[in-house]
């Protein structure tokens, strides 16, 4: 990552945050969730991946590995010696390879419908349906049709396949399953101890409630668990004001 890749920070706040997307998502895709955010408190920045958003073209590597060194280029670039960070779906497991990689850095984690420590077990049908998305629009929408209960205007729906498709590179998108999916963090994370909060979904199937008591309660015991109501896997479109307000009220008591 180079200067050219350093977003602007949103808030002049001394707590110090850093907001990784998700599989499907991008820097941009937090734009429902970011106007409801405590600038004077805190200072906010959202990066992008490898082959993601202004980063489409970048090249590889596309791993967990990749994108924590370039977290923390980015937290050096901005003069961020500590920093919380927040973690959408792919990005929960990718906050905890930083927390793996600089665990004096990280202030406090908090996992959005994460992915946990482990990865995800796939069966041969989900590993299927997930593994064709890469080059399949349909499969896109279905997954993610899928992961909010199938409760969901199909105009959400296309818009978000839309906004995936325009805004990363085949390559990465098809690596990062990989990384996400079949990484195993839970030795390296083992006994670290910071302020967790992790954020289910009402009606998300795959990394809802149970899947998060199950993984993240078990990694981190002194974890604090929010089920976000009428909200399924992208709670920072379908629930913005309740997610800033969680997020912020959990970071303030750790700030």
């Amino acid at each position: 990552m180079n200067s050219t890749d350093t977003p602007q920070p949103i808030g002049q706040g001394p707590h110090k945050v850093i907001a990784l997307h998700g599989w499907f998502g991008h820097a941009g895709a937090w734009r429902a969730f970011t106007p409801h955010l405590d600038t004077r408190h805190f200072s906010y920045a959202f990066p992008d991946y490898r082959g993601y958003g202004r980063r489409r073209g970048s090249g590889g590597p596309y791993t967990l590995e990749g994108i924590a060194e370039d977290t923390l280029a980015l937290a050096d670039r901005l003069g961020w010696e500590r920093f919380s960070l927040v973690g959408h779906s792919m990005g929960g497991i990718a906050i905890q390879q930083i927390l793996a990689d600089a665990p004096d850095r990280v202030q406090a984690l908090v996992g959005v419908t994460p992915v946990p420590a482990g990865g995800v077990p796939f069966d041969e049908q989900g590993w299927a349906l997930f593994s064709s998305a890469a080059h399949d629009a349909a499969a896109r929408r279905a997954i993610i049709d899928l992961t909010t209960g199938n409760r969901l205007t199909s105009v959400w729906l296309d818009a978000m396949v839309a906004g995936s498709l325009d805004h990363s590179d085949v390559e990465a998108f098809e690596a990062y399953l990989t990384a996400w999916a079949k990484s195993d963090l839970r030795e390296r994370i083992q006994g670290q101890s910071p302020p967790v909060l992790v954020v289910a979904g009402e009606h998300d199937p795959a990394l809802g409630e149970a899947t998060c008591r199950a993984t993240w309660l078990r990694d981190y015991p002194q974890a604090e668990l929010h089920v976000m109501a009428n909200a399924g896997h992208y709670p920072m479109d379908e629930t913005p004001i309740a997610l800033a307000t969680v997020i912020e009220t959990f970071l303030r008591a750790h700030g």
